[in-house]
């Protein structure tokens, strides 16, 4: 199992769309998620700023990422989210959320 962690800003003026609709994630993009292997999926929110966690079970990350990725719900899932979050500077090239590095862990 591999542990992630990612942030990006949270547009201010779009802070109560986004909240409403993570009230009620669609079934399909929590399925699509389940499927590719990522558990534990938790977005926490402080201020203007969005943070992910989630795990990782499976075998091929890169595979998985792309079925979420390519996954036709999920991305009309992500046309209604996106325009509520604002990368932030330092994002790589190619990614929305910037990923945060793991320093330590407890069990």
């Amino acid at each position: 199992m591999r542990r992630f962690g990612a942030v990006i800003g949270l547009r201010p003026e779009h802070r109560e769309e986004y909240l409403r609709l993570h009230r009620r994630v669609w079934p399909g993009v929590e399925a699509r998620l389940t499927e590719s292997h990522f558990t534990n999926y938790t977005i926490f929110v402080r201020g203007d700023v969005l943070f992910a966690y989630y795990e990782y079970t499976g075998d091929d990350y890169r595979t998985d990422a792309a079925a979420v990725a390519n996954d036709p719900i999920t991305r009309e899932w992500w046309t209604l989210t996106d325009p509520c979050q604002q990368r932030l500077d330092g994002t790589p090239d190619g990614e929305q959320w910037a990923p945060l590095t793991e320093v330590w862990h407890l069990d």
